[in-house]
C-alpha cells in the first residue's frame, strides 16, 4: 500500500489519548518503545471485565462463569497472535520481566554447575539479569554473544563461536530497544538447537511492529508485553507444550499441574487479559479491512492471519516514517544515529531510533523536548549491555525516539523542527 493511502487520521481517531492536549499543545507520543497508547477497543474490553465479569475463576455463578470464558478467550487470542499450536502454550503474567524471572527459576532444575548459557550484548536487561542471577545461583558459565558496534548487527557466526557441548540455553532479543536492530532469530534458534541448547526469545520490541510465528521461528520460549503492542500492562509467554509439561513449576499446592495453570501463579489480572484480547481484536480488525495486505497466511487461524495482514500494512507505514526521521536527523552536525540508517535496510530494524548529539547530554535533550510536549526517553532505557558496549554509559546513554503506526508525518517533521530549535538556542 503506498504511504499516501495509509488512513492515518481514521486510525488515530481510534486512540483517545492521541487527541489530548496540554495547555493547548498536542501531545506527540514518541515514547512508544516503553509503552504504547491503547485504542478504544482495549478500553471497552477492560471496562467490561471490571463491571460485568469481575470474579475469581472456577465457580458456578454468573460472573465467575463469564470470567472463565474471558480468560479462555484471552489465551486463545494470544495463541492466534503468536501462531501457537494451542492455547495451552500461552502463559499470562505481570510483564515480560516477571515472567522471565519466574521461568528462569523453573528451568533451573535442568542445569548443573559448569553448564553454559549464552547471552546477548544487544539485549534489554530483562533478558540478561534473570539469567545472570540463575548462573550465580547454579554455578553456570556465562558466554556473551557480541554485536558489531559499527553495523549494529550480529555477524553470522556470532553465536556459533560461543556454543559448546556444555551450552544449555541461549537467550536473545528479537529486536533491540536501543539500536532497533531486528535479529535473525530463526537462524540463531536453529544454531542453538544444533548444539542441544534451549532458545529463549524476548520479543517485546518486535511485537508492536511485526507479526510473530513461533512455529516458523523454531524457538522454545518467546515472551512479550501487551502494553508494548497497544494493550494493557500484561505479559504473555509462549512455550512449546511438551517443554512446558516437563518443566518444573514453582506454585502453591492447590494449583493444578495442567497447562498453563501450573505457571500462572496466583490470581491473574483478568482486566489485563481482557485488554490484551482487545488489542488483538484491534489488530485483527485492521487486517480484515479493504486494502489490507494481500497475503492470505492460510496456515494460520483466521484471526492470526488477520493480525499478520494488519502488521504488513502498518510496517510499510512505519518504514516510511522511520526513513523520514533518519533523513531529518542525518544532516545534523555532531549527531550520530546509533543504529542502521540505510533506507534500503529499514526492514532490518524497528522504528526505534536512538542517537547522541555532541555537546548535549540525552537527559537535557529529553527535557527540552518535554517542554514542547514531545515525549521521548533518554539514558540506557534498561539496555545496559548495548549502551555499555557502545561506550555511552558515562555520556548519559542515548536519546531514543520510538515510532508506532499511529504516528504521523507531521509529528516526525515537528520533532526535526524542535531539534533544530534546541540546537539553535544552544549555539
Amino acid at each position: 500500500m503506498p504511504q499516501t493511502h495509509f488512513p492515518i487520521e481514521a486510525l488515530r481517531a481510534q486512540f483517545p489519548a492521541l487527541a489530548l492536549k496540554d495547555g493547548g499543545q498536542p501531545r506527540i507520543y514518541f515514547d512508544n518503545p516503553a509503552g504504547t497508547q491503547v485504542p478504544q477497543t482495549v478500553i471497552d474490553r477492560t471496562i467490561e471485565a471490571m463491571t460485568a465479569k469481575n470474579a475469581n475463576l472456577g465457580g458456578y455463578f454468573a460472573t465467575t462463569v463469564a470470567a472463565d470464558e474471558l480468560v479462555n478467550e484471552a489465551h486463545q487470542a494470544m495463541a492466534d497472535f503468536y501462531h501457537a499450536r494451542s492455547a495451552r502454550e500461552i502463559v499470562f503474567g505481570q510483564n515480560m520481566t516477571t515472567l522471565t524471572l519466574h521461568m528462569s527459576r523453573c528451568l533451573a532444575r535442568r542445569f548443573s554447575p559448569g553448564d553454559e548459557i549464552v547471552l546477548s550484548r544487544m539485549d534489554h536487561d530483562a533478558n540478561v539479569a534473570p539469567w545472570l542471577l540463575l548462573a550465580e545461583d547454579k554455578g553456570l558459565t556465562v558466554r556473551w554473544m557480541d554485536f558489531d558496534p559499527d553495523t549494529y548487527e550480529f555477524a553470522e557466526d556470532a553465536l556459533t563461536r560461543m556454543l559448546s557441548p556444555r551450552t544449555r540455553l541461549v537467550a536473545m532479543g528479537f529486536a533491540s530497544n536501543c539500536t532497533g536492530t531486528i535479529n535473525d532469530v530463526k537462524r540463531f534458534a536453529a544454531q542453538a538447537h544444533d548444539a542441544g541448547a534451549l532458545f529463549y526469545v524476548d520479543a517485546v520490541q518486535l511485537a508492536p511492529h511485526c507479526g510473530i510465528d513461533v512455529q516458523d521461528l523454531g524457538c522454545d520460549f518467546l515472551v512479550a508485553s501487551a502494553y508494548k503492542f497497544f494493550g494493557p500492562h500484561q505479559g504473555i509467554l509462549w512455550g512449546r507444550e511438551e517443554l512446558l509439561n516437563e518443566t518444573f513449576s514453582y506454585k502453591v499446592r492447590p494449583a493444578g499441574d495442567d497447562l498453563p495453570n501450573k505457571f500462572e501463579t496466583g490470581t491473574l489480572s483478568h482486566e489485563g487479559m481482557a485488554g490484551t484480547l482487545g488489542a488483538v481484536e484491534y489488530l485483527a480488525r485492521h487486517g480484515n479491512e479493504p486494502g489490507a495486505s494481500g497475503k492470505t497466511y492460510e496456515h494460520m487461524s483466521a484471526r492470526g492471519a488477520a493480525v499478520h495482514r494488519a502488521f504488513d500494512v502498518f510496517t510499510q507505514w512505519e518504514h516510511h516514517l522511520c526513513n523520514r526521521l533518519i533523513a531529518g536527523l542525518s544532516p545534523v552536525k555532531g549527531l550520530k544515529i546509533r543504529g542502521i540508517t540505510s533506507a534500503n535496510a529499514v526492514h532490518r530494524r524497528v522504528p526505534t531510533v536512538s542517537f547522541t548529539l555532541d555537546g548535549m547530554r540525552p537527559e537535557a535533550l529529553a527535557k527540552e523536548f518535554a517542554r514542547k510536549n514531545i515525549f521521548v526517553w533518554s539514558g540506557h532505557n534498561y539496555a545496559v549491555e548495548p549502551v555499555a558496549r557502545m561506550g555511552l554509559m558515562e555520556q548519559g546513554g542515548v536519546l531514543r525516539v520510538g515510532l508506532a503506526h499511529y504516528n504521523s508525518e507531521a509529528e516526525v517533521d515537528s520533532f526535526i523542527t524542535a531539534l533544530d530549535e534546541v540546537i539553535s538556542l544552544r549555539n
